[in-house]
């Protein structure tokens, strides 16, 4: 069993600290600042054992130097394609690579689009699927680095994942993703009564994060660009998917909600 203490901070970000329960060993996910991850661990009397990076972003690596000092015997999980960019990095992964924290196993899997060296960390006996700022919840990262096929194929990869996967994205952005996602699928249902959901929720300060990719693949249009309804909601129906998504991203950057 894992269990997984999702902590906000920044004005957006979350960082996430998973505990083997079997042994005790923790992790923290992104961590973006350090003093959130040190006031938790103190007050449960824990020590940090690992820093798994999804990739090299400051909001999600800020935190690892303090980090390093307070636990030493820390290692650093991350991307080896960005060893240049993320010092100090002990465990350098690549696709297909299998990682540990105590008794749990994730498999990282590439997903370049964001960053050419993002990866992706899924403990599957968990359900969880820790993936940065590659998916969010009813949208994906913007393409810093990376191409629109590089992306759709990264997005792809996870929508390959079991439908019960629980996505832990690095971002509380749903509220405008939804709103960005019903000018491409006015009439999806189930996108009508999730966006009366999260809004719920927001207004009560209550995280939208994680979400279910079953749900995702239902609704979030950047994993349906293949989809006949996206396709034809952007007037591309003969277009490759790759295309598609390229046509959304940027509609979704110039979005003003």
């Amino acid at each position: 069993m894992m269990e997984i203490i999702q902590l906000p901070v920044l004005s957006d970000n979350y960082i996430y600290i998973v505990t083997c329960e079997e042994t005790g060993m923790t992790g923290v996910v992104d961590p973006a600042s350090a003093d959130p991850v040190i006031a938790y661990l103190m007050a449960k009397g824990k020590k940090l054992d690992c820093i798994f990076n999804t990739h090299h972003h400051e909001d999600h690596t800020g935190g690892n130097e303090k980090l390093l000092q307070r636990y030493p015997d820390c290692e650093i999980v991350a991307p080896a394609s960005e060893t240049a960019r993320i010092p100090d990095i002990d465990v350098p992964v690549k696709d297909g690579s299998a990682v540990r924290l105590g008794m749990c196993r994730a498999k990282v899997i590439e997903v370049p689009g964001h960053t050419t060296g993002h990866v992706i960390y899924w403990f599957e006996k968990q359900n969880a699927l820790f993936c940065g700022d590659s998916l969010f919840s009813l949208g994906c990262g913007r393409m810093f680095e990376g191409t629109p096929e590089q992306m759709w194929d990264s997005l792809k990869k996870i929508r390959n994942l079991p439908d019960e996967t629980h996505v832990y994205c690095a971002h509380e952005y749903t509220l405008d993703n939804a709103a960005f996602a019903e000018t491409i699928e006015k009439s999806n249902p189930l996108l009508k009564s999730y966006r009366k959901k999260i809004e719920k929720m927001r207004s009560k300060n209550e995280p939208t994060v994680p979400s279910v990719l079953a749900i995702e693949k239902s609704i979030n249009p950047f994993l349906r660009c293949d989809h006949p309804a996206v396709k034809k909601a952007v007037g591309m129906e003969k277009a490759d998917p790759a295309e598609v998504f390229a046509e959304v991203r940027k509609r979704k950057d110039n979005f003003r909600g």
